[in-house]
C-alpha cells in the first residue's frame, strides 16, 4: 500500500466534529490537517445555514468524498433500542425516510457524489423472516433511486455478521449497493473479527471507515468507541488485508465519543498515514 495512493485518501466524517455550521466544520477539519471529508445530509436538508455548504466547502478547498444519510427515529441508546428504531425497518418512519433519501440524492447530485452511506438497519438471519423481506424491498427501492443519479448506496457494517450481510447482498444483487466498512463497529456490536469480516466483503467494499473500538465485557451491551490505536482493531493487518484485497477507495475517519474529537480525528489520521508508511 503506497503512501502517496492512500493517504491522499484520508477524509473526515463530517457528524464527528459536531459541527454548527459549515464555517465550523472548516475550522475543525483545518486543526486536524485534512481537507476531504464525508458530508452528513441532514443538515441540507433541515437547516438553511447549510443549504450553500456545497459552495462554501469548495470554495475553502475541501474535497467531498461522499454523503451520509441519517435516517429519522435513530435510537442508539442500547443494542436493543437501535435494533427496533435503526435504519428503514421501522414502518411508522418508512415514508417520511423515503422522501428524505430522495431529497438527499439530489443534494448529493449537485453536489458531484457518487456515494452515499447509511445503516440500513438490522437484516434478520432467517431469509424467510417478514423483516428480511421489508427491509430487501424497501432498500431495493432507495437503490434503484441512488442508480438513476449514478450513485452508490453504502451499508455500514456492524449490525450483521459479515456471513450474512454478504448473503443478503448476494440475494440482493443491485448494482448500486455496496458497503461502507466499519471495522470498530464489528467490535462495537460482537458480530466478528474485521479482518476476516472485510476480506469477506471485499467484493462490496467501496468505503472504510477509520475507527476503534474495544469489545464489550458484558454480552448484549454496547463495546466502548476508542481512539484509533486505543482499541482492538490490528491496523497493520487491516490495512494489508485493503492492500491485498485490491481496495482503491477512501479511508475516512470517524470519531462518535469523547470529547476530544478534533485531536482525536488528527492523532488518527497520523496513527494511519504512519502504517501507510510501514506498508
Amino acid at each position: 500500500m503506497s503512501q502517496g495512493s492512500m493517504n491522499e485518501r484520508l477524509a473526515a466524517c463530517s457528524w464527528s466534529f459536531q459541527p454548527d455550521s459549515p464555517a465550523d466544520l472548516i475550522e475543525s477539519l483545518g486543526c486536524t490537517g485534512l481537507s476531504r471529508a464525508s458530508l452528513c445530509l441532514n443538515p441540507l436538508v433541515e437547516d438553511l445555514s447549510w443549504s450553500r455548504a456545497g459552495a462554501t466547502l469548495k470554495d475553502a478547498g475541501i474535497e467531498l468524498v461522499s454523503g451520509m444519510f441519517m435516517p429519522i427515529g435513530e435510537d442508539y441508546s442500547t443494542l436493543e433500542t437501535i435494533k427496533l428504531t435503526g435504519g428503514i425497518v421501522p414502518d411508522e418512519h418508512w415514508p417520511a425516510n423515503r422522501d428524505l433519501y430522495a431529497r438527499q440524492v439530489g443534494i448529493a447530485t449537485a453536489l458531484g457524489l457518487d456515494q452515499i452511506t447509511f445503516h440500513a438497519g438490522f437484516i434478520p438471519h432467517d431469509p424467510n423472516d417478514p423483516v428480511r423481506s421489508k427491509v430487501t424491498e424497501r432498500l431495493g427501492e432507495l437503490a434503484d433511486l441512488s442508480r438513476s443519479a449514478g450513485i452508490d448506496l453504502l451499508l455500514e457494517t456492524g449490525q450483521e455478521t459479515a456471513a450474512d450481510l454478504a448473503g443478503f447482498l448476494q440475494a440482493l444483487n443491485h448494482p448500486a449497493v455496496g458497503v461502507n466498512f466499519d471495522p470498530a463497529n464489528m467490535i462495537l456490536y460482537g458480530k466478528g473479527d474485521p479482518i476476516e469480516a472485510v476480506k469477506s466483503l471485499m467484493h462490496w467494499v467501496k468505503q472504510v471507515h477509520i475507527k476503534d473500538a474495544l469489545p464489550t465485557p458484558q454480552p448484549g451491551t454496547w463495546g466502548s468507541e476508542e481512539r484509533v490505536g486505543s482499541g482492538a482493531v490490528d491496523w497493520p493487518a487491516f490495512l494489508n488485508a485493503l492492500q491485498q484485497g485490491g481496495y482503491r477507495g477512501d479511508l475516512v475517519i470517524e470519531r462518535e465519543a469523547g470529547d476530544q474529537r478534533v485531536e482525536d480525528i488528527a492523532f488518527a489520521a497520523r496513527h494511519i498515514s504512519g502504517r501507510l508508511t510501514q506498508a
